[in-house]
């Protein structure tokens, strides 16, 4: 019988991962220090954590690019990942990073709901096409938004220009069967619906599912999957899988500009 905690034990499988939240949270608040236009703890709601940070580019921004982090929905924060803004924000795009509730005290699908409601606020902030951006769970989060069942506004769907998923996670089910699930609280029913896989998509709006080659077999499948089914509707999908990475350093080529997966976050490739 297959060990499902084991496949998606991302931390026991990357040597030194024990030390690395820290180092990611010394990184960005270092990135922060040097910017020039940063604006901290913009509310879209009225929860302690319903908060995004907004980092702008020098002149006027050519759009908008929300990146929502990872880490099963249990953990972290937008002030670990500033530093991923980087890429973007050298070609001329503000970014958006929200926080959102975590489990066990909210529910996925009210995160889900977070996340809406985050992207409908820096969308009133700033003009132009929006590019959507997730890892791990954070990719699950941007990925829902292009579901059928999506409650963005038409204004604001209607300028979603791509969503990059990085290691994202698709189709929720198997994780019924780990023990995270203890502290997710998921039922059947709500895997289901909050599985993008499983859903249609409400419009053909770009998506590319990006993960590392070196990452546990299950993220490989999801990005399989993702990129996959959504095909069959139209949607233009892309599968990318960057050699040699992991599921932690797969993130890093958002910090540079010349980078092949900032160039297809912000629609350069």
């Amino acid at each position: 019988m297959r060990d499902w905690d084991d496949a998606y034990a991302n931390s026991a499988h990357i040597p030194g991962s024990d030390k690395m939240p820290a180092q990611w949270a010394e990184r960005a608040a270092a990135y922060r220090a040097g910017l020039n236009d940063f604006r901290a703890d913009i509310a879209y709601g009225t929860g302690e954590r319903q908060r995004f940070d907004l980092v702008l580019p020098d002149g006027d921004s050519k759009g908008l690019v929300v990146f929502v982090h990872g880490g099963y929905w249990m953990r972290f924060d937008k002030s670990t990942w500033t530093d991923l803004a980087e890429g973007a924000r050298h070609h001329g795009w503000a970014v958006a990073l929200p926080s959102y509730t975590l489990t066990p005290a909210a529910r996925i699908s009210d995160i889900t709901a977070e996340i809406t409601a985050a992207i409908a606020k820096a969308a009133s902030l700033v003009a132009g096409p929006i590019h959507l951006a997730g890892h791990s769970a954070g990719g699950h989060l941007v990925t829902r938004m292009l579901c059928d069942d999506s409650r963005l506004e038409p204004a604001v769907y209607s300028r979603i220009a791509g969503t990059l998923s990085i290691s994202g996670l698709h189709d929720l089910r198997p994780l019924l069967k780990t023990k995270m699930n203890e502290t997710l609280g998921m039922t059947m029913e709500e895997a289901t619906l909050e599985s993008a896989a499983l859903h249609v998509p409400r419009g053909n709006s770009p998506v590319t599912a990006w993960v590392g080659g070196g990452e546990r077999p299950e993220f490989i499948r999801q990005s399989d999957l993702m990129a996959n089914v959504w095909t069959g509707f139209d949607v233009p999908t892309r599968l990318v899988v960057e050699p040699a990475l992991n599921h932690f350093t797969v993130i890093d080529g958002l910090k540079d500009p010349s980078s092949q997966i900032t160039a297809r976050l912000i629609g350069l490739d």
